[in-house]
């Protein structure tokens, strides 16, 4: 997979924006992974991480390390909502979204600094950002690209947390809060999904109109069998709508290897 095909994939795609109330959708409140070998994720970002073992894998299997695996990613959509917010890329139209989705970043950045303080850890430090992917990208230049790369870190943003959720159940407030975040973040996929005249969900494990690279990032969504039952031999209803009622997990090494794209 190379960068290059990504953006010109993404410098093609149509910008749709459809016909519903985005503002009102945001107001009632967000396995490329697979892709990339974890020799690609910088030391900076296994730096971030507590838990890293000495093959070089980041392991956020408890509390501390987790939260500060989740307080990585959400650095990561700040600064990129606050640089899009800033750059005058986005329709004036969109503008108000994405100031409500930068000010939602902004919110879980500042929960789970104070959270992993409470509880005697030390929040991770931002790392340095590159959107460009080494100028790959131009998502403050070209706003089909901001929209694409927006979705793509949300419906990993989703996945990531779910992934993450068992590690965080022998805390049952902070193992709250996490899922708090993670249904926000969920209506941020949604809404920037719509946005790209995407359906708001995921169906199966199709990209929809993102391009075919992208692919991995939705492997796995296309599971029909939750907590040991098939679920479609449960209703009538088809599989498409099942794989849509459930999100997937992504482990911390696929997230990992996506974020790596972007951390200098």
């Amino acid at each position: 997979m190379k960068l290059q095909d990504i953006m010109e994939h993404l410098s093609s795609n149509p910008i749709e924006t459809g016909n519903m109330s985005r503002r009102q959708t945001l107001t009632a409140f967000s396995e490329l992974g697979k892709k990339f070998a974890m020799a690609s994720v910088p030391a900076a970002l296994l730096a971030a991480i507590p838990s890293v073992s000495k093959a070089g894998v980041a392991g956020a299997n408890d509390v501390l390390g987790t939260l500060n695996f989740a307080l990585t990613l959400e650095y990561l959509e700040k600064e990129y909502y606050q640089l899009g917010v800033a750059s005058g890329v986005i329709a004036g139209s969109d503008l108000a979204i994405f100031q409500q989705i930068s000010k939602h970043e902004t919110a879980h950045v500042t929960l789970l600094q104070n959270t992993i303080s409470q509880l005697g850890g030390s929040p991770v430090s931002k790392p340095t950002f590159d959107f460009t992917a080494s100028g790959q990208f131009a998502p403050f230049v070209v706003y089909a690209q901001f929209l694409a790369l927006s979705q793509a870190f949300e419906d990993t943003g989703v996945r990531a947390y779910k992934g993450q959720a068992g590690n965080l159940m022998s805390n049952n407030d902070v193992l709250t809060a996490a899922l708090q975040i993670h249904s926000v973040e969920a209506r941020h996929a949604a809404e920037v999904r719509k946005l790209r005249g995407d359906k708001g969900w995921v169906t199966g494990s199709s990209y929809g109109t993102l391009p075919s690279v992208t692919a991995a990032i939705y492997a796995g969504e296309d599971n029909t069998t939750q907590g040991g039952v098939n679920v479609t031999t449960l209703t009538t209803v088809g599989t498409g709508a099942v794989t849509e009622a459930f999100d997937e997990p992504l482990s911390d090494t696929d997230v990992l290897a996506i974020a790596s794209l972007f951390i200098v």
